[in-house]
């Protein structure tokens, strides 16, 4: 399939009309690029990943071009769900075996150091994004229960995290209102945040570090080399390095990560301000998700609405989001049943087959990293980082995450997505009839 998602869904240049683009500070902005420009490093991508190296990049002392395809976050990063979690996309056990134990332990902390990061450049840049501890996991079934809580004993006792809390049927429908689950945990030290101030706050840092931001400047083509050129439709860009930090939107730009990692739709709405019925929804301030596979994830806003993300659907386009949103939602809390829905977005992630992102040299000069299938938030705001210092030739980190296995999925990027709507499909099903 062809089709470019960067204009399948929305209007150009403009944030999708969601509850953080409504409450957003606003930040002017940046001109579209006209003209040949030159830098050490081109950065594609204005989300966490691209902000985040560029900024990481330019207080190294390196002149950094970053080129956004419509504005700074209008992509995953000021759509998300606002979780901060804990460790990587897949857990230790599957880490200890596809790594080895020292380097499980190694990708273990630089997880905690993603987290910590995000809490760093919010306090030291004076973003006016709030941190909200606390990430409760739901269980739909005792099975579940039981290993979630088997595997908070493992992290604490192999790697000393002690954040987690047990919680059985009672304790998880105290705190999350809604009878359905069996049983979880609360981790508090996780966090959830407003994703979009926190996507604006990081270009606001780049730009007063001196990165040259241009948005609206969508790239067409990349001539990789000893200098590679970057063209837009408006202008080019002759660098030492490229970083590709496009995520769900890189499109064709480099077939070797299109064929490893794969672009999807997630969608989430906003009810109205519930008022004191907020404190039967989430009785402390804390985010929220469960075990399906097609994941329920939820938080109340700092006005009380429930900004609750989930559903499905099989196609480039965006289905209704609010009737898609609405049946998990309503299955999770029906006492929520005639609520007003005040905003419903969608948008674009990227995922990989065995959901460890991808880390990659595709070109001499050529750096990428993306498919953080739904954890990004603060791993993706680190592997800015560890571009930036593999830019810088102290590649370590990144070494690490381009160590792991990261398979092409079947029949690459022509036959990816059938075989996803293939596997979502019997997934989804086993959801609802609780297989």
């Amino acid at each position: 399939m062809r089709l470019n998602l960067l204009h399948a869904n929305d209007r150009v240049g403009e944030y999708p009309p969601s509850y953080y683009a409504a409450t957003a500070t606003p930040l002017d902005p940046f001109p579209t690029l006209h003209g040949a420009v030159t830098a050490d490093v081109c950065v594609v991508g204005g989300g966490y990943t691209g902000l985040s190296a560029a900024l990481h990049l330019a207080e190294r002392g390196l002149s950094v071009v970053l080129v956004e395809a419509h504005r700074v976050g209008f992509g995953a990063s000021g759509r998300n769900g606002g979780q901060v979690g804990s460790g990587q996309r897949q857990d230790q056990l599957w880490l200890e075996k596809a790594a080895g134990r020292e380097n499980a332990r190694r990708l273990w902390d630089m997880a905690q150091d993603a987290k910590a990061l995000v809490r760093d450049l919010i306090a030291r840049h004076a973003m006016p994004v709030a941190w909200h501890p606390g990430i409760a996991h739901a269980c739909w079934t005792e099975t579940e229960t039981r290993e979630l809580h088997l595997y908070a004993e493992k992290l604490h006792r192999d790697y000393g995290y002690d954040q987690l809390e047990p919680l059985d049927r009672d304790g998880i429908k105290r705190l999350i209102g809604s009878p359905v689950y069996k049983g979880g945990e609360i981790d508090r030290g996780a966090g959830h945040i407003h994703p979009l101030n926190f996507a604006l706050g990081l270009a606001q840092a780049a730009a007063q570090a001196g990165v040259r931001i241009f948005e609206r400047s969508e790239v067409h083509r990349i001539t990789p080399g000893a200098k590679p050129v970057v063209a837009t439709q408006g202008g080019r860009i002759t660098c030492d390095h490229v970083i590709l930090a496009g995520n769900g939107y890189l499109g064709g730009l480099e077939p070797q990560i299109a064929a490893r990692v794969m672009p999807i739709n997630n969608f989430i709405v906003a009810t109205e301000p519930l008022g004191d019925r907020a404190a039967g929804i989430l009785s402390e301030n804390v985010a929220a998700h469960d075990t399906k596979f097609v994941v329920n994830y939820w938080r109340l806003s700092d006005d009380k609405r429930l900004l609750f993300g989930g559903g499905e659907s099989y196609g480039y386009r965006f289905p209704d989001i609010v009737k898609t949103v609405s049946k998990p939602m309503l299955e999770v809390y029906p006492q929520l049943r005639g609520v007003k829905i005040d905003h419903a977005w969608g948008g674009t992630l990227a995922i990989t087959l065995n959901r460890m992102p991808c880390f990659a040299r595709p070109q001499p000069n050529v750096l990428s990293a993306s498919g953080y299938s739904g954890h990004g938030v603060a791993l993706a705001t680190l592997a800015g980082k560890l571009l930036a210092e593999a830019t810088a030739s102290q590649s370590s980190g990144f070494d690490l995450m381009a160590s792991l296995p990261q398979p092409r999925f079947p029949g690459g990027a022509a036959l990816r997505w059938p075989l996803l709507v293939l596997a979502m499909t019997w997934y989804s099903t086993r959801d609802r009839i609780g297989f």
